[in-house]
């Protein structure tokens, strides 16, 4: 295979040449650092510190402890400054959190523009995956570069959508959007969520499905969308009891989702929190998902959570990869 590699303002860039057989037109694969850039003024999630297993972040007002596997280092800050969290999270006896402080049934916080209804939940989640909050900004200046681009909106299919960060990113950057999970109760977090960001009336379709079954139907219907953004479970479970497995079902999916792009397609997002799927494993993915799509372009990277201090280290907490026509990276939103 004829490739060249090159170092583009710190990039590591793949260029496949054009007569590659296997990938027709102009095609590049670039590694990305993934997310989790210092947070911004606005944003109310903070990485405080992390290490010996556990992670401590501040969300909003109240500052957490909660396991993270992958934090094998060292803790940074003095164990006295870790004393001061609301509460903690343990599975060492079972998934229980323990109070400090009393947190409310719920809160709100505001991450990358976007707000959030948190509440503690059995599984140590909160309705929000922070590390996602650069793909949500990407998500948005993507669409908006489409719109820009084509003249007209861009309908977005967003699958596993947990409380839906994704689906407000591309809704409040003017696509319609059909929001699909298959837990009931997730997709009613995400339509208050929608609410909370003014929302209630924008064109979001709710529905509440097992994945795959919706994707046969839409292929049925002949439904054809210009951007597909999933974040498949490690197991799940929809809501007639399927069993999803993703090692069993990605690739089935990302065939599925490749029949539903338009003949006019801006982009693919796929994101994982399995630690077996690796960056390059998901573009691996997107690659043999897209390989007859002309000026293309494929970036990966890690999904980082990240402090506001250069003393805090970032914690990798997921993967990412990410398809798009390659003349949206030129555009300006």
């Amino acid at each position: 295979m004829n490739s060249l590699i090159a170092m583009r303002c710190g990039k590591k860039i793949i260029g496949m040449k054009k007569d590659d057989p296997l990938k027709p037109g102009r095609r590049c694969v670039r590694q990305e650092d993934g997310g989790g850039r210092e947070p911004g003024p606005r944003d109310e999630y903070e990485l405080l510190d992390s290490g010996d297993g556990r992670k401590y972040e501040r969300f909003g007002e109240f500052k957490l402890v909660r396991p993270c596997a992958q934090a094998i280092w060292r803790a940074g800050k003095d164990s006295s400054q870790w004393q001061d969290a609301h509460a903690t999270f343990d599975r060492t006896s079972g998934n229980r959190w323990r109070m400090e402080t009393r947190l409310p049934e719920q809160w709100v916080i505001t991450v990358a523009g976007i707000r959030f209804r948190l509440s503690t939940t059995d599984f140590g989640h909160l309705g929000i995956f922070p590390e996602q909050k650069d793909l949500w900004t990407w998500i948005a200046a993507m669409v908006e570069k489409a719109k820009k681009k084509t003249g007209r909106s861009v309908s977005v299919l967003n699958l596993f959508a947990y409380s839906g960060g994704s689906t407000m990113a591309a809704a409040k950057a003017g696509a319609e959007v059909w929001h699909v999970d298959a837990s009931k109760g997730m997709v009613k977090w995400a339509r208050e969520n929608a609410g909370l960001n003014g929302l209630e009336n924008a064109p979001i379709h709710w529905i509440v499905d097992d994945v795959n079954r919706f994707l046969e139907r839409e292929i049925r219907r002949g439904k054809k969308y210009e951007a597909i953004i999933l974040d498949p479970p490690t197991f799940g479970h929809g809501p007639r009891k399927e069993i999803y497995k993703i090692e069993e079902k990605l690739s089935s999916t990302m065939d599925k989702c490749r029949m539903l792009m338009s003949d006019s397609p801006a982009f693919i997002l796929l994101s994982s929190h399995t630690p077996s799927l690796t960056p390059v494993a998901l573009a691996n993915i997107l690659r043999s998902a897209t390989r007859d799509f002309a000026d293309s372009c494929i970036e990966h990277g890690e999904m980082l959570l990240a402090g506001r201090t250069d003393d805090v280290l970032p914690v990798p907490n997921g993967t990412f990869a990410r398809w798009f026509r390659k003349f949206l990276s030129e555009e300006k939103p």
